[in-house]
């Protein structure tokens, strides 16, 4: 595949490579110099800055509703592919709409407590409460509002092979349903 050299030499820059490390044909063309794309030396710094990509679906036990902190079972179950990357970012997606994950206090369980008592007090349940979808329980229209307060997805950097996080930041679970049920995060990693 041809690339112009002016299109490829500012990508090649951007990724620290020095030229001297790249291998290349050219060739003439009535539409100017063209080369093949740049195979790279073994040994140049480009092997550490290939983009990289890996996906894993963690799935959690059912847990009580309320909020639960799951950072060291997530890192558990990533830390083989986690540990390749030196710097990049972890995406977690929960898929399911009635429970969120959120960043928050990884030290004091209070944190928690609190704040599942707070989203109790400002969404309504119960069979004085507003709500029009009730066909799954009483507890299933408050669960997909705090789901969509709170959101399903994270994004955390990567640097060195771990999650940089704060000293007190961790990662939470909150199941907003009365009855536990199991949950899937899917946790995509991507970087250098």
């Amino acid at each position: 595949m041809d690339v112009t050299w002016w299109c490829i030499i500012p990508l090649l820059l951007s990724l620290g490579l020095k030229l001297g490390n790249i291998k290349s044909t050219m060739q003439a063309s009535s539409f100017g110099v063209r080369a093949q794309i740049p195979t790279v030396k073994k040994d140049s710094m480009a092997e550490s800055t290939v983009p990289k990509w890996a996906q894993k679906t963690v799935s959690l036990p059912p847990l009580k509703r309320g909020c639960h902190l799951v950072t060291s079972k997530i890192v558990k179950e990533i830390e083989p592919d986690l540990s390749g990357f030196k710097c990049g970012l972890a995406h977690l997606f929960l898929q399911h709409t009635s429970a969120s994950l959120t960043i928050n206090e990884n030290y004091d369980s209070d944190v928690r407590d609190d704040t599942e008592t707070f989203l109790n007090r400002i969404v309504p349940e119960g069979s004085s409460a507003p709500w029009k979808h009730t066909l799954e329980g009483p507890d299933d229209m408050p669960a997909h509002i705090k789901s969509s307060m709170l959101g399903c997805a994270l994004t955390i950097p990567i640097t060195n092979g771990k999650l940089n996080m704060g000293t007190w930041q961790g990662i939470w679970l909150c199941e907003h349903r009365d009855h536990p049920t199991s949950r899937r995060v899917v946790v995509t990693l991507n970087g250098i």
